[in-house]
């Protein structure tokens, strides 16, 4: 393995580098972006619980906080609950947005090394077939084994770019698509706190 790296040239550094950084984004996405530690299902039904039961402080109101994200949208719109439908739905699209921000945290790394590694690749074959062309300048074409070894190493660096970029780019759309599903879910159960709270609907949940 560790030949098989030298012969891909100085280009192969950059593009493992891109691959620690890869592996480290995609494992710590994974962890991150569980519904149960985003969007816990029936968090919503359990505040509801402790309003009615008129058991929430400012303790309890700190634990859903700093439990998940769905919870500091929840602790968002009840703070701002007795200024109006307007004002809560403002407070929970501001909260929204930083939860979303921080979802979406590493993604574009992420996605920066889908497009470039393959790039990289490409220029260290490129880098590759002009030292090849220069050796048949010197030698000729007479000795095919050189010629094939230093075809076979040129390519080296793109078979590596695109054994990175291939997976990159598979967990960075499927983590947009996970993103996206956990805001909907938060967003649906935003509009049923709004709603509960003034009295627009039934507690159905």
């Amino acid at each position: 393995m560790f030949e098989l790296i030298k012969s891909g040239g100085w280009l192969m550094v950059p593009i493992i580098a891109c691959s620690v950084i890869a592996l480290a984004i995609c494992m710590e996405r994974l962890w991150v972006l569980r519904a149960s530690r985003v969007a816990p299902r029936g968090l919503l039904a359990e505040v509801w619980g402790k309003i009615c039961g008129e058991k929430v402080d400012q303790n309890y109101l700190a634990q859903v906080r700093e439990s998940s994200p769905l919870g500091k949208i929840i602790v968002a719109g009840l703070d701002n609950a007795s200024h109006g439908r307007e004002i809560m739905k403002e407070s929970i699209q501001e909260a929204a947005g930083q939860v979303v921000h921080d979802l979406e945290r590493f993604l574009n790394p992420l996605g920066t090394i889908a497009a470039v590694t393959p790039l990289l690749g490409l220029l260290g074959t490129v880098i590759g077939m002009i030292e090849v062309f220069s050796e048949i300048m010197i030698q000729g074409t007479g000795n095919a084994g050189v010629l094939a070894g230093g075809i076979s190493q040129a390519l080296i660096t793109t078979a590596s770019g695109l054994s990175i970029a291939i997976p990159a780019l598979i967990f960075h759309r499927f983590f947009q698509r996970r993103i996206e599903s956990l805001i909907v879910a938060m967003e649906q159960d935003a509009v049923k706190l709004v709603e509960v709270m003034h009295g627009e609907r039934e507690v159905d949940y």
